[in-house]
């Protein structure tokens, strides 16, 4: 059986095959996507021709030390496919993303894109969404009553601010992020919805109805794919 590092590393390179020469693509953020890049990297080496959109500072960081082209959503406008990874994924393929704190720029980017690809190792995999922490982006200002009125309206079971090196994580795009925590969640699209209603939430790690595929890989390496129309 394969560890975990190398289910990542497998389903990341065997997605590298749906990139085609010459296109410009959105790249996800992410310890899977790393895999991705990697193998993009070396094919580049080998004359693929590629420029993509990053969904975060890291990601384009990465990709650059690979000799990857990054450019900007803005001088794109529409693209035909994103690859990212995922921190839970639902039978319907609603998910969970953020935990890496790039959720809005992985939104932004998703949604500017006629196909969203999401690659996985197998305990990514839940019958339903909530055993991962969801994170909610939110401006820093305020950001004490966005978390009492969560927990007053009973939105979530606990809303956690995140911490690096006892301070407030900053995301790219300078805000915060708090850790919603739930035992499941039976209406994703319905508690986005909630969610988005109070001021100050900027953004939230529920995708809904956005993935066009996902493949997953397994520890006895195989690979599955699901397609969603």
């Amino acid at each position: 059986m394969d560890s975990i590092d190398e289910i990542k590393k497998r389903v990341g390179t065997y997605a590298a095959d749906y990139v085609a020469h010459g296109s410009t693509i959105g790249l996800g953020t992410g310890s899977t996507v790393y895999w991705l890049i990697q193998e993009l990297g070396r094919r580049v080496k080998d004359g693929l021709d590629l420029a993509i959109v990053p969904t975060s500072k890291k990601t384009a960081a990465l990709a650059t030390s690979v000799g990857i082209r990054v450019t900007d959503l803005d001088e794109v406008g529409e693209l035909p496919l994103t690859i990212d990874g995922a921190d839970e994924i639902d039978p319907d393929g609603q998910l969970i993303k953020g935990g890496g704190g790039a959720l809005l720029q992985e939104k932004i980017v998703a949604s500017a894109s006629a196909r969203l690809i999401i690659i996985a190792d197998s305990t990514k995999m839940v019958n339903l969404l909530g055993k991962a922490p969801l994170p909610v982006e939110v401006i820093p200002f305020g950001h004490r009553q966005v978390i009492q009125r969560i927990m007053t309206s009973g939105i979530c079971k606990n809303a956690i601010l995140r911490m690096k090196d006892n301070q407030p994580y900053i995301t790219d795009h300078q805000h915060y992020i708090l850790d919603c925590q739930y035992d499941r969640i039976d209406n994703p699209g319905s508690l986005n919805k909630m969610l988005h209603s109070i001021p100050g939430v900027v953004e939230t790690g529920l995708f809904i109805d956005m993935t066009s595929e996902i493949i997953i890989a397994y520890p006895d390496r195989s690979i599955e794919l699901t397609s969603f129309s």
